[in-house]
């Protein structure tokens, strides 16, 4: 065998190396043995070692992001909503969908204090989806006394508002507008520093990041912009396939920062160096977009990458009693369902080993069975969406909520990254707010009413808050039973 013949060998085994570790892990797990009973295809609630504690319709608006912030001894909801428009009973004005604030101090009896009209347009075209919210007192310039709101506006900007008084929101700044685009963006309270996903004019992707200094937020700096190679407003090739979905930083001291792009299909986890990303040579060349890059990871063609969140140092007690390493550092990466009705490759989540960051590994997969619940056939959209990103002492490196469209919401045990496994859920009633989603069919279309559980959120108190993008409001949740002593409550 000549070296050349060699050289095409090997690199034909790597390839089939990598192609079959992907087979492997996405190969389902069972999300456990619960599932065996038939699920109910009613409207009415449906939940596994979790309970409902109250919900609020939040003006039949369609929601995506929650955030819970204290403020003055108050727990405070932030939720960015999708466009449309409703009727606010607090102005008796129709307002465009944009953000609303909700008292959580008592999560039985929550309380709306404010709407915050968004940008006009219709679902991902108006609203104000994305939320942030930071302490003047924590950010290095801001000013003690205050609360600071970051969101996006609509898909043309992203602007911060005043919620000090939260019934009284005030505007402060736009920090940037005239954008193609926006997304779920990132905002380091402690130094300012916001990763914004935006559309850039010029930048060949419909989301890309930018990067602002907003540590006094009444005055933002601009750092630089960033994407993938390709996506610098010189390249020449068409618009890039891979278009972000959302950061998460780990700050000064952990100095990283994760980022997830694509859905359904072009998916892309990439690990930046967050020193390298702020202070490294920031003209958009191909060769300065890869000097903060650690590590890439391309999904197969029909898999994204909507949420990337790391959990790092997870004490793994099956490895206990082997050499190497006793801990794992992970990304659990949650894909994103966009299409009704299963008309799409199957979206899940999946857990990538980063313990060597420079040599990221799938190690398993974690995806809701369709049967018995008969999910395909309930309407909308049935896949992975979101995960949690607040993470407080008794569900850190423990627990993992995931939001899985008309499946409700997840709580998955991740102590053994290897073996994640189901522990709870909660698929909430549909109410006479509760809108329809419909598919094509060849008499028309056909649709149906149907919970569509967007994204999911927790506070440092253990609560669980779900939003519904088909306009039934916020459910606040709790764990019971078994997967209340999974996790690490105080008792």
């Amino acid at each position: 065998m000549t070296c050349a013949q060699k050289k095409t060998w090997k690199l034909r085994e790597a390839t089939m190396i990598v192609a079959l570790a992907w087979t492997v892990v996405f190969a389902p797990i069972v999300a456990w043995e619960a599932h065996a009973q038939k699920q109910p295809s009613g409207q009415g609630a449906e939940a596994m070692n979790m309970r409902l504690l109250s919900s609020h319709d939040l003006q039949a608006r369609s929601a995506y992001q929650p955030v819970i912030h204290v403020q003055s001894g108050r727990w405070i909801a932030y939720i960015g909503h999708h466009g449309g428009s409703a009727l606010n009973p607090l102005t008796g004005v129709q307002e465009p969908n944009g953000t609303s604030i909700v008292e959580v101090t008592d999560p039985r009896s929550p309380k709306y204090l404010a709407h915050i009209p968004g940008e006009k347009g219709e679902g991902e075209a108006g609203g104000a989806q994305m939320v942030r919210v930071c302490d003047g007192k924590t950010l290095p310039k801001g000013d003690p006394n205050k609360v600071y709101l970051l969101r996006s506006l609509g898909t043309s900007g992203h602007g911060i508002w005043d919620v000090t008084t939260p019934e009284k929101p005030i505007p402060v700044t736009t920090v940037v507008d005239k954008l193609r685009d926006t997304h779920k963006s990132w905002w380091e309270c402690d130094t300012g520093i916001a990763f914004l996903v935006s559309g850039a004019s010029g930048w060949r992707a419909r989301r890309m990041t930018q990067i602002y200094d907003l540590s006094d937020p009444a005055k933002p700096v601009f750092i630089r912009n960033f994407g993938l190679p390709g996506q610098e407003p010189t390249a020449e090739a068409k618009d890039s396939p891979y278009e972000l979905h959302g950061p998460i930083s780990t700050g000064p001291k952990g100095n990283r920062i994760y980022l997830g792009y694509g859905t359904v299909r072009n998916g892309v986890i990439q690990i930046l160096d967050r020193e390298k990303l702020l202070n490294g040579p920031k003209e958009p060349t191909p060769e300065n977009l890869l000097y903060p890059q650690i590590a890439r990871i391309d999904t197969p063609p029909y898999m994204g990458a909507h949420t990337t969140l790391p959990i790092l140092g997870i004490e793994v007690d099956d490895l206990a009693k082997f050499s190497g390493p006793k801990s794992r550092d992970i990304i659990v990466v949650v894909n994103e369902s966009t299409s009704n009705e299963c008309r799409e490759a199957r979206q899940m989540a999946y857990i990538v080993d980063i313990t060597n960051e420079k040599t990221p590994f799938p190690i398993a997969s974690f995806q809701v069975p369709e049967t018995p619940g008969d999910f395909c056939s309930r309407g909308g959209r049935f896949g992975a969406h979101a995960s949690n990103e607040n993470m407080p002492p008794m569900y850190a490196k423990r627990i993992v909520f995931m939001s899985w469209f008309n499946a409700g919401v997840r709580a998955v045990d991740v102590r053994d990254p290897y073996r994640p496994r189901e522990i709870g859920y909660y698929i909430p009633a549909t109410t006479s707010k509760t809108d329809k989603r419909c598919v094509k069919i060849e008499a028309g279309e056909r649709c149906k009413v149907v919970i569509q559980t967007n994204n999911v959120e927790v506070d440092n108190r253990g609560y669980i808050y779900i939003v519904d993008r088909a306009n039934t409001g916020m459910h606040i949740l709790e764990l019971t039973g078994e997967a209340r002593e999974r996790a690490n409550f105080l008792r």
